[in-house]
């Protein structure tokens, strides 16, 4: 069975393509106008192992709010396409992260169930030209609509870069373990509510 989605999103303020293979080898092809989001994209593919391409053209010249936003969007529904019906899956992952100081924590539940804790002491507002608030938009976006709970803790950290890649990394390893077949499962769902 192949774990793909593709994904179309236009709206006044975005135009996103987006393409994902769950069980790919972490290849990426980046292009959202918005080079930071770029590179933290680029940390899901690789250290997630998924295939994602994107591509956004949004109102950049006003704010970078629309094109994290939707593309957390964009990626969320990808994300629960590609997972079909979700049988055999871990459904659980947890992973830490270390990035020089920095060390964070995400732990997800694919439970069909979308919430978000998080808890990122940002040291600076801003990470290059990306105001680091709308991380928050884009993991909204992202849990809202894979319908996903996801617990992110930054618990050390002094550089706002190091903080939200490692973050990034973390989220990534622990996408990767949630969403990975359990042998022992017999392609069973796992839930006691047989869904999910």
């Amino acid at each position: 069975m192949t774990r793909t989605a593709k994904i179309t999103r236009n709206t006044a303020e975005t135009q996103i393509t987006l393409s994902l293979n769950i069980d790919g080898t972490g290849v990426s092809k980046l292009d959202t106008g918005v080079p930071f989001l770029d590179h933290m994209l680029e940390q899901i593919a690789r250290h997630g192992l998924f295939d994602l391409e994107i591509k956004c053209t949004g109102d950049t010249h006003i704010d970078d709010h629309h094109s994290v936003e939707d593309i957390g969007i964009a990626l969320g529904q990808a994300l629960k396409q590609a997972l079909g019906d979700k049988k055999g899956i871990r459904r659980y992952g947890h992973f830490y992260a270390p990035l020089d100081e920095s060390l964070s924590r995400v732990v997800v539940d694919i439970s069909g169930r979308p919430g978000l804790h998080m808890d990122i002491p940002f040291t600076r507002a801003y990470v290059g030209k990306l105001d680091v608030d709308l991380f928050s938009e884009f993991f909204y976006g992202l849990v809202n609509h894979a319908m996903i709970t996801l617990h992110i803790d930054n618990l050390k950290g002094k550089n706002s870069h190091h903080q939200i890649e490692s973050v990034f990394k973390a989220l990534a390893r622990a996408l990767r373990m949630a969403c990975e077949y359990d042998e022992r499962a017999g392609g069973r769902l796992p839930s006691t509510k047989e869904m999910l």
